[in-house]
């Protein structure tokens, strides 16, 4: 780490025009919160000696603490440690004058890890693959919105080409790309400068919807680390340009959702493919870790789609699951096994929302996969189209529900320790009251006189 450190203050000194620095932990919601602080204090950083609360962890959407949480309450608002997650440097070039972000997470005073930090809870399920000998290798997928920032509710960004609003659907549109050129290859640029594997641009089904694929990489945590800095990056270039980026599940009560969808193998001591059985079917393997994940799915959704939102993009006949079900080459259900070389067996997650905690969807994933794997479940027969006149097992259908699950989920128990837990549910629990206050416009016009 010594030499890390070097590297991390040797480019600074090389950037003279950077003179702040944000360092950041990522919240139970998968937002980074934090402190701008000095150039001058980038080692203090570096080293593990800059503090912040615990209680940072655990806010709710609106950064409200948690009514009666334990680590604000009952400690005094205790401080943890934050250490270097030993990320290199991230320049950020879409802010008024240009920094870095110094990635961190939380430790308690004796310096062990703080296992209500999202990053160690993926962390921890990583360490068990690694005592099997195991690796999982991982890619991810993550739709978002380009919308007017102007516009009190989402509506079609403004082509720079030909100044037009979108307002139409323009799945696989090549013109669409085209005339979103700039903000596309701002992106690409600043995620070649942090290090984050892009891959390939489409324009999805919604109007100013598009999807940017990440490349597999063999450290889980580094994916999650990429999908977490995407989403901010994409965030400060829209603005840049002059647009918002929305990772919001189900901005548009009409048109598609956005998705964050997990591919992953696991690979063994030799580099060897576990999934891989020469065949089209994917190993014996591949079939228990599909069984992990659906034994723990329904516990798992408050995971996946955890906001008020997040359920309106879970709905039938919608590419986004209902069921908790399994195919090959099936966009229709929660899991699905695509084609193509058997070298390349993979298993890809299609339960995720784009609004999700990527540090908390790969623990959820690769934690009932390695449940599956070590307890050898069996996934039961694939499933074809979306199941019709099957008797399938169902996600959670609301918010509440999915609540409910998770915390009474004994499979859940086993992925995530249970000082995360709790926070998380309570996190939800406080969220989802304050929802339940807040009557909307459409409900007033509704009801007022009518009933």
């Amino acid at each position: 780490m010594g030499d890390a450190i070097a590297d991390v203050l040797n480019w600074l000194d090389s950037r003279s025009d950077i003179q702040s620095l944000r360092a950041a932990v990522c919240d139970l919601n998968g937002i980074m919160r934090g402190k701008r602080i000095p150039v001058e204090q980038a080692r203090k950083a570096l080293e593990g000696k800059l503090r912040m609360p615990f209680s940072l962890i655990g806010l709710d959407i609106w950064g409200e603490d948690i009514e009666g949480n334990a680590q604000v309450f009952s400690t005094g608002d205790a401080d943890g440690l934050c250490h270097w997650t030993g990320r290199g440097i991230l320049p950020v070039n879409w802010t008024a004058h240009p920094t870095a972000l110094l990635p961190l997470w939380l430790a308690d005073e004796a310096g062990a890890p703080y296992l209500g930090d999202p990053r160690r809870a993926l962390a921890r399920i990583l360490d068990r693959y690694a005592a099997l000998g195991l690796t999982p290798v991982a890619a991810t997928e993550l739709e978002f919105y380009l919308v007017d920032p102007t516009s009190q509710r989402p509506v079609g960004p403004v082509s720079p080409v030909t100044g037009r609003r979108l307002d139409s659907d323009a799945a696989l549109s090549i013109d669409e790309i085209d005339d979103f050129e700039a903000f596309i290859h701002d992106v690409y640029e600043a995620c070649r400068m942090q290090g984050i594997p892009v891959d390939t641009a489409i324009a999805e089904n919604g109007v100013g919807q598009f999807e940017i694929n990440l490349n597999h990489v063999p450290d889980a945590l580094r994916a999650a680390d990429d999908a977490v800095l995407f989403k901010r990056t994409v965030k400060g270039i829209a603005r840049k340009h002059g647009f918002a980026a929305c990772f919001m599940a189900k901005p548009y009560g009409e048109r598609a959702g956005n998705g964050f969808h997990v591919h992953f193998s696991v690979v063994d001591k030799e580099g060897r493919n576990i999934f891989d059985d020469g065949s089209d079917q994917g190993s014996e393997t591949m079939r228990h870790a599909v069984g992990g994940l659906l034994a723990a799915m329904a516990e798992s959704t408050l995971v996946f789609a955890p906001h008020f939102n997040s359920y309106r993009r879970l709905r039938p006949r919608s590419y986004a699951p209902t069921a908790v079900a399994w195919g090959y080459e099936n966009r229709m259900v929660a899991i699905r096994i695509p084609g193509g070389p058997s070298a390349a067996r993979r298993i890809e997650h299609r339960v995720s929302g784009a609004d999700a905690n990527p540090y908390l969807v790969l623990a959820a994933i690769l934690g009932a996969a390695l449940m599956g794997i070590e307890k050898q479940l069996s996934p039961g027969e694939p499933t074809g189209g979306e199941g019709q006149g099957l008797t399938l097992a169902k996600l959670p259908p609301d918010w509440a529900s999915a609540i409910a699950a998770f915390e009474t989920g004994p499979r859940v128990a086993e992925i995530f320790p249970a000082v995360l837990r709790d926070a998380f549910i309570a996190c939800k629990r406080q969220e989802l009251n304050t929802f339940a206050l807040n009557v909307s416009d459409f409900e007033i016009e509704t009801y007022l006189e009518s009933v």
